[in-house]
C-alpha cells in the first residue's frame, strides 16, 4: 500500500499531460509522470518518492507507438519491456531488456520509466546509446526531437515537465553484430555488477555500460582506445580500464577493484565474440 494520497490523471493527448504537469507544478502538487508505476510503488512504500499528483501517460497514443517503418523503428515510452522483446525489431534491445528483473515485472516496466527512473541502472539505454537513438520529448515549447547522447549525461537533462514520447532508431543498425553481457552478484535477474552492450558499426566497436559507474555511459574516448589496432588486444584492455574517465563504483554489489576485474574478462569475450565483424 502506497502510504500517502494522490490525485490520479489519465491525459489522451501529450498537449494535455503537459498542461496539466504544468498547472499541478504550480499547485505544489510535484507531480510525477506515470507509466508502468514500478519504481513509484516501491519507492513510495518505503517513503522515498512522494507527490500528491501522477499523470498516468498510458493513454497517450504516441506513447504507445511500436513500429518499423521507412527505414525508422519508433518505441513509445509507455511500451513494456515485455511487448519490445515478444516484437524483437532490435535483438540487442531485446536482449537486454529480458534481463532487466523478472517476467513479471517486466510486463509492467515501461520504456520510458526505465529511461527516466531514479534507480541508476537505466539498462535499456545501453543499446539506444550504442545505435546513436534519438528521443523525442513534449515540453511546454512543443515536441523536440536530439539524440540521446546529447540527452543524457550522467542523467536525463531535460526539462521537469518534459515528458519522454518516443525513441526512434535508424533501421540499419537493429541488426548490425552485437554482443550483451551481464553479471550479477547472485541471481540470473539482478541489478547488475555490470551490464555491457556492444554493436560494430562500419568496422568499429560502439560500447556502453551500466553499474560500472553511478550512472550509465558510453565515451568515444574508450571506443577509440578499443578500436585502436595498432596496440595487442591485452595492451587495449588494460588501456580501456585505465581510462575510465569516471569512478568505479564500491558497493556491496562488488569493490571497484572485482569490478575491474569482471571487466577485463567482459572486454576479452566482447573482442573475440565480435573479431570476425571486425
Amino acid at each position: 500500500m502506497i502510504p500517502f494520497n494522490f490525485d490520479y490523471y489519465k491525459p489522451n493527448t501529450l498537449t494535455d499531460a503537459i498542461n496539466l504537469y504544468t498547472e499541478l507544478d504550480s499547485m505544489g502538487k510535484s507531480p510525477i509522470y506515470y507509466g508502468g508505476g514500478t519504481e513509484f510503488i516501491s519507492m513510495a512504500r518505503v517513503h522515498n518518492v512522494h507527490t500528491k499528483a501522477v499523470i498516468d501517460i498510458k493513454g497517450i497514443p504516441e506513447c504507445n507507438i511500436h513500429v518499423l517503418k521507412n527505414t525508422k523503428l519508433t518505441i513509445g515510452s509507455a511500451i513494456t519491456l515485455t511487448n519490445i522483446a515478444i516484437k524483437n525489431h532490435f535483438p540487442l534491445l531485446s536482449r537486454t531488456v529480458k534481463r532487466i528483473a523478472d517476467h513479471t515485472i517486466q510486463d509492467k516496466i515501461t520504456l520510458g520509466g526505465n529511461l527516466a527512473g531514479t534507480i541508476i541502472y537505466k539498462e535499456s539505454l545501453l543499446p539506444l546509446m550504442v545505435a546513436n537513438a534519438n528521443i523525442v520529448l513534449e515540453g511546454i515549447n512543443g515536441s523536440r526531437t536530439v539524440p540521446i547522447m546529447d540527452v543524457f549525461c550522467k542523467e536525463m537533462n531535460i526539462s521537469k515537465e518534459e515528458l519522454i514520447v518516443q525513441v526512434i532508431i535508424d533501421e540499419r543498425y537493429l541488426n548490425l553484430p552485437s554482443l550483451h553481457v551481464k553479471r550479477t552478484k547472485n541471481e540470473k535477474i539482478d541489478y547488475p555488477l555490470i551490464t555491457l552492450v556492444a554493436l560494430v558499426d562500419q568496422g568499429k566497436i560502439n560500447i556502453a555500460f551500466s553499474g560500472l559507474s553511478d550512472f550509465p555511459f558510453r565515451t568515444k574516448l574508450l571506443e577509440d582506445i578499443l578500436n585502436d589496432e595498432s596496440f595487442s588486444k591485452d595492451e587495449r584492455i588494460k588501456k580501456f580500464i585505465n581510462n575510465i574517465p569516471y569512478k568505479i563504483l564500491d558497493d556491496l554489489a562488488g569493490s571497484s577493484e572485482y569490478r575491474k576485474f569482471m571487466l577485463n574478462v567482459m572486454l576479452n569475450e566482447t573482442l573475440e565474440n565480435l573479431q570476425e565483424a571486425l
